[in-house]
C-alpha cells in the first residue's frame, strides 16, 4: 500500500468543499494500481455525499472523515445513523441503537484503526449501543466488504476493495453476521432442460403475463416497480424501506441505462406481482475512464448508451410479492422474467454472460434458483457488527 507511515495519524471532520473533494479523491489513488477496481464516475459519489442530492439524507445523518499522515491523506470513513434503519425489528438486523460505517480506505492497518475507532466514537456520541457495516452509505448503495472475489472487475453497482481490509476490520473486533453473494452465469446456450420445461407450462398459463416496462410511462413504472420491491423485501435481512423520493432519485439515476427489453413486469390475473431489472454493465466502459468524463469521455458514453453492447448483464433488484413467495408460481414467474431477458439480452446487446446479486445468504428461494441456472457464486460480501 504505501512506504510512508512515519509521523502520527491526524483525523478531520469533513467541512469544506476541499475536504470532500480530498476524501472522494482518495478512493482513485489507493486504487489506482488494482486492476480490477472500476473508478467510478465523480459525480455521481458526490451525488451519494452531498445533503440536498441524495433524498437519504432527509431520514439519515452522516460524517465524513479523512486521516492525515502531515499533509498526506492516507484514509477515509464515513460514519452514518438512518432514521428508518432504526425504525425497524431488530431481529431483522437493524433496529433500535444500530449505527453504521462505510467507505473506508486506509493506507495500512494503523490507520484503519484509527478510523474505525473514530467512526465508532461518533457512533456512540450519537447515542448508537451498535455498529454495523460497512454501508456505502445505505444498505441500497455497497453494502458489505469484498472477502471473495477479487481477481475479476465487478459489474455495476457493486463495489470493490483491498483484499487487506477484511484482517483490519476483523482485528478491530467485529463478527461477521450476514453475506451477500453474487453469481456470475453463462447465457449463450441458455438454460437447462428443467428451467426451459418450468417457462413452457408458464407460457399455456393463462393467468400469466410478462410483460416490458414502457419507457414512456418511466416514472409511472418506477413507482410500480418499487412498490412491489418494498413489499417483497420488507421481511429480509437488513431491509429499509425505500421512500417515494429516494424511488424518483433511483429512477433518475438508472433512466439512461435503463432499456425496455431488460426490464420486465410479472402479471398475475391483471395484477403486477413481479419484477425484474437488467442493466447492461456500463462498468466495461467506466474501468478505462479514471471516473471523469472529461474531455472526450461523455462523448463515448452518449455512444454507448445509443446502442449499449455488454458482454455481461447485471441484475441487480428482482422481487415477487409477499404473498406469492415460496410457492410455484413465484419461482415460475422468476425463472419466465429470466429466460425472456437473456433471449433479448444475447440477441440485442452481445451478452455472454449474466450477473445476478447481491442475495443474502440465507434467501434459499434466490440460491435455489441460481442453482437451477448453473449460476455460479463469483464475489462475496460480508457485513460485520460490533456492540459499541
Amino acid at each position: 500500500m504505501s512506504a510512508h507511515n512515519e509521523g502520527p495519524i491526524t483525523l478531520h471532520p469533513v467541512k469544506t468543499k476541499a475536504d470532500r473533494r480530498e476524501f472522494v479523491e482518495l478512493a482513485y489513488r489507493l486504487n489506482r494500481g488494482d486492476p480490477a477496481w472500476v473508478p467510478p464516475l465523480k459525480g455521481e459519489v458526490y451525488g451519494l455525499l452531498t445533503p440536498g442530492k441524495n433524498p437519504w439524507f432527509e431520514h439519515g445523518k452522516a460524517q465524513l472523515f479523512v486521516a492525515r499522515r502531515g499533509e498526506r491523506t492516507v484514509g477515509r470513513i464515513s460514519a452514518h445513523i438512518d432514521e428508518l434503519a432504526l425504525a425497524q425489528p431488530a431481529e431483522q438486523g437493524m433496529g433500535p441503537g444500530t449505527g453504521n460505517w462505510g467507505l473506508l480506505e486506509a493506507e495500512d492497518a494503523e490507520v484503519a484503526h484509527a478510523l474505525i475507532a473514530k467512526a465508532e466514537d461518533w457512533l456512540r456520541g450519537q447515542g448508537m449501543t451498535r455498529a454495523l457495516g460497512p454501508l456505502s452509505i445505505s444498505v441500497w448503495d455497497e453494502p458489505g466488504l469484498l472477502i471473495e472475489g477479487f481477481d475479476t472487475p465487478p459489474a455495476i453497482m457493486l463495489g470493490h476493495n483491498s483484499a487487506l481490509y477484511q484482517g483490519w476490520i476483523e482485528g478491530e473486533g467485529y463478527r461477521p453476521v450476514k453475506q451477500l453473494f453474487n453469481y456470475g452465469v453463462e447465457i449463450v446456450d441458455g438454460f437447462p432442460p428443467l428451467v426451459n420445461r418450468i417457462v413452457a407450462a408458464g407460457e399455456k398459463n393463462e393467468r400469466i403475463r410478462i410483460r416490458r416496462v414502457d419507457k414512456k410511462k418511466f416514472d409511472a413504472e418506477a413507482k410500480l416497480i418499487m412498490g412491489i420491491l418494498n413489499d417483497a423485501w420488507s421481511d429480509n435481512w437488513g431491509f429499509v424501506p425505500l421512500t417515494d423520493s429516494e424511488i424518483a432519485y433511483v429512477g433518475k439515476k438508472l433512466k439512461d441505462i435503463v432499456f425496455e427489453d431488460l426490464i420486465r413486469v410479472a402479471e398475475v390475473d391483471g395484477e403486477p406481482v413481479a419484477f425484474m431489472i437488467v442493466l447492461p454493465n456500463i462498468n466495461e466502459l467506466l474501468i478505462e475512464m479514471d471516473g471523469s468524463l472529461l474531455p472526450f469521455n461523455w462523448a463515448r458514453l452518449l455512444w454507448w448508451l445509443r446502442k449499449p453492447s455488454s458482454k455481461r448483464l447485471r441484475v441487480p433488484l428482482m422481487g415477487v410479492v409477499k404473498k406469492l413467495q415460496n410457492s410455484r408460481m413465484a419461482s415460475t414467474l422468476a425463472f419466465m422474467m429470466i429466460e425472456y431477458i437473456r433471449r433479448d439480452g444475447v440477441a440485442n446487446y452481445g451478452a455472454t454472460e449474466g450477473d445476478i446479486g447481491w442475495v443474502l445468504d440465507d434467501n434459499q428461494g434466490m440460491v435455489a434458483v441460481a442453482d437451477a441456472i448453473n449460476a455460479r457464486r463469483n464475489r462475496v460480501y460480508q457485513l460485520y457488527d460490533k456492540m459499541l
